[in-house]
């Protein structure tokens, strides 16, 4: 290669990366929102004082007025198969963008015994490992216990989606013009009105209990303790990832009703720091280096503009 070769690749190199460091300048001036890898999303207060419902999974009976009832109030369009109709409980199902809470059927695993019925939905976690992954706050853990959802803040990225432990947060891919994520909220809207939530409103068995973490966890343990051929000795949620508002209680194994048993005692925001410190590469390091591309393609190796329907141009094309 020859020297005037040479200067003239380091001349474009130069720019190029002029060119990179720019973009990357402007676009942190901007003000990208990146939260901090070490931020802990949580409410203030102490977590035994905010609220949270009691699952009994022995009593829940399966009658999905639970689903029904979080469908008015978080005004969710009707079902494909009506509340009423439980063939719907033959299939395991999740929730997704359009239903926040399912009631699935399990096997007691006693051929004589009753099947037994589990209602599921987002475990609100006392320390989240959805809002933790979120770099733009668009998920919070709010003082009276619910996580919820800012639609005007979320870029679209779904980390919540792959941060979450139970795989709760749904994306609406059927919506192209304004997708959200999706799932309960614990009907924060009605807890501010000092209302419960709807699916407790509407439980006809007493399967749900709302009320302060500390006092369902005493509850839970009452019932444990006076009924020990009915429950197994567990409050599930109580330190599950770190603990979480919707704790259950069972007369059968938690593996046995698909409720995770490996998630350890650890909260799940510990494991996202090592991914949130490499979220200011991805939102501004790549724009950069794309956006230096741009640039770049306008220009030839000598930095100067490249004009398509100039002489050396058709020469290059012959």
């Amino acid at each position: 290669m020859s020297r005037e070769a040479g200067d003239t690749l380091s001349t474009g190199r130069r720019a190029f990366l002029r060119r990179a460091a720019s973009v990357g300048g402007a676009l942190l001036a901007a003000g990208v929102p990146c939260r901090s890898a070490h931020a802990r999303p949580v409410a203030t207060g102490g977590s035994q004082e905010r609220l949270g419902v009691l699952v009994d999974i022995v009593r829940c009976i399966g009658c999905r007025r639970c689903e029904a009832a979080c469908n008015v109030a978080n005004g969710l369009p009707a079902p494909p198969v009506d509340f009423e109709d439980k063939t719907v409980l033959e299939t395991n199902r999740r929730t997704d963008p359009q239903t926040y809470t399912v009631v699935n059927r399990f096997a007691s695993g006693d051929p004589l015994a009753q099947p037994v019925y589990v209602k599921f939905q987002c475990m609100h976690c006392e320390e989240p490992a959805c809002a933790a992954a979120c770099p733009v706050a668009a998920l919070q853990k709010t003082p009276r216990g619910a996580v919820v959802y800012d639609a005007d803040l979320c870029i679209g990225c779904r980390y919540c989606m792959i941060a979450c432990p139970f795989y709760v947060p749904t994306f609406e891919y059927s919506n192209a013009f304004d997708p959200k994520i999706q799932k309960c909220y614990m009907c924060d809207h009605r807890l501010s009105r000092g209302e419960i939530p709807g699916c407790v409103a509407e439980c006809p068995v007493g399967a749900l209990s709302f009320g302060t973490r500390h006092d369902l966890l005493n509850l839970a343990k009452e019932r444990i303790r006076h009924n020990p051929e009915r429950y197994i000795d567990h409050v599930y949620g109580e330190h599950e990832a770190g603990g979480t508002s919707w704790l259950y209680i069972s007369g059968v194994p938690f593996h046995q009703v698909n409720l995770p048993t490996d998630l350890g005692n650890r909260p799940y925001l510990d494991y996202t720091q090592s991914f949130l410190s490499l979220v200011p590469i991805v939102l501004v390091g790549w724009p950069a280096l794309l956006g230096s591309f741009y640039f770049m393609s306008g220009q030839d190796r000598t930095g100067a503009p490249r004009n398509p329907h100039s002489t050396e141009a058709g020469s290059d094309q012959r």
